[in-house]
């Protein structure tokens, strides 16, 4: 009678025993893209254990990974990356990166070629794990992500979603910050210019807000909506005063839209802080330039973009962190304090 022949391990068991991801032990195993010492070891002995032996053609496949995570992003265009907030998320990034051997790639992901070349990327194994921002709604990018056997993190909580692995800042109580701030040096008139409703920063920001109003007993029905850019502040803010010329304050989302806000006050003649006190949502540089100062609801926007990467790093790692929110603080300048005299 003839023995039938032992069957060879999987990667899938090695990965198993080790107690890392499938993903994790092909970098350990083939010396490719990010893999920390623990996991090599851990690799290593679960491969001396069961005897396992590399596909040749596969292991040849898995030496070409570059070893490098993308940040992809739901926007089109790549002035996007000048942004000031943008450009705090990169360098936290880079800065967390340079501690590994991994690369960043950056990739805008808003149409459908963005995507069909970010889908590339990931299927051709060229990213050991993808970071996505700025996503709206039921985006593409949801799915797509889905479809690859890649760490995932993502920056900001999705709309709607709750994943494992998200950084995120405090919106909703920063919100509540700027407004309890108004209503404590008096202000009972106080509008909003949120950012967009198919979003989870723009419908926590918003709803922060105008629970702190509620509280007061205050109208919380002055709202106009922008896109977190400074020409939808001056829109918006020109809105709010056609509507509602009785205006005593306005929290605007991001500085930016601050920034717009103020230059239609300006230009219908009002005064800043003395007619109408503004207050916004960043501490970009931006709110440090206006005139007058902004004041402003601060969030760590470099250390989002460092704790991105260190998450995905841990994934890599074959950790398993969970969501992490990140505090904000009220900054007071100029823009919502009498001047002295």
């Amino acid at each position: 009678m003839t023995t039938p022949p032992k069957r060879s391990p999987t990667l899938d068991e090695v990965a198993r025993l080790a107690g890392v991801s499938r993903s994790a032990a092909s970098r350990a195993i083939n010396r490719s893209g990010h893999a920390s010492r623990t996991t090599r070891e851990a690799v290593e002995r679960a491969v001396r254990e069961l005897g396992y032996v590399p596909n040749p053609t596969a292991r040849a496949l898995a030496t070409q990974q570059s070893g490098a995570v993308v940040l992809a992003i739901s926007h089109h265009d790549s002035e996007l990356f000048a942004d000031p907030f943008y450009a705090q998320i990169i360098a936290g990034v880079s800065a967390a990166l340079e501690r590994t051997d991994l690369v960043l790639m950056l990739a805008l992901a808003d149409s459908d070629l963005g995507r069909a070349r970010l889908e590339r990327i990931l299927r051709s194994r060229r990213a050991d794990g993808i970071m996505l921002m700025g996503l709206h709604g039921d985006d593409p990018l949801y799915r797509l992500a889905g479809k690859n056997d890649l760490p995932v993190v993502y920056g900001g909580r999705p709309l709607n979603a709750e994943p494992a692995c998200y950084v995120d800042a405090d919106n909703r109580g920063g919100a509540r910050f700027a407004a309890e701030h108004l209503i404590g040096i008096g202000r009972r008139r106080i509008a909003t210019i949120t950012g967009v409703p198919d979003t989870d920063v723009g419908v926590a920001r918003l709803r922060g807000f105008q629970e702190a109003l509620a509280v007061a007993g205050l109208d919380t029905n002055m709202v106009e909506v922008g896109d977190f850019t400074e020409a939808s502040g001056t829109v918006a803010m020109t809105r709010l005063l056609a509507t509602h010329p009785d205006i005593d304050a306005v929290f605007a989302a991001s500085d930016n839209m601050a920034a717009g806000a103020l230059r239609a006050l300006k230009a219908t003649g009002r005064s800043v802080p003395d007619d109408v006190a503004v207050v916004g949502f960043d501490d970009n540089v931006i709110a440090r330039y206006t005139n007058p100062p902004l004041t402003t609801v601060a969030q760590p926007i470099k250390q989002l973009g460092w704790e991105m990467a260190k998450m995905v790093v841990s994934l890599l790692d074959g950790e398993q962190p969970g969501p992490l929110i990140l505090p904000t603080r009220l900054v007071v300048r100029d823009s919502s304090e009498p001047r002295l005299p």
